[in-house]
């Protein structure tokens, strides 16, 4: 494969992302936060020795 033929293929490949839609930021952090808290809860539910 040739610079050229690689710089192309970046060209083309950052062209057709754009056409796709972004994940919403809001449903990702809330996602993330409820991951977490849960995994806090099973923690705490689990950490029992006191």
């Amino acid at each position: 494969m040739t610079a050229h033929n690689a710089v192309t293929l970046l060209a083309e490949a950052s062209e057709h992302s754009n056409k796709h839609e972004s994940l919403n930021p809001y449903l990702t952090g809330g996602g993330a936060l409820l991951a977490l808290l849960l995994l806090l809860f099973i923690t705490t539910r689990f950490n029992r020795d006191r």
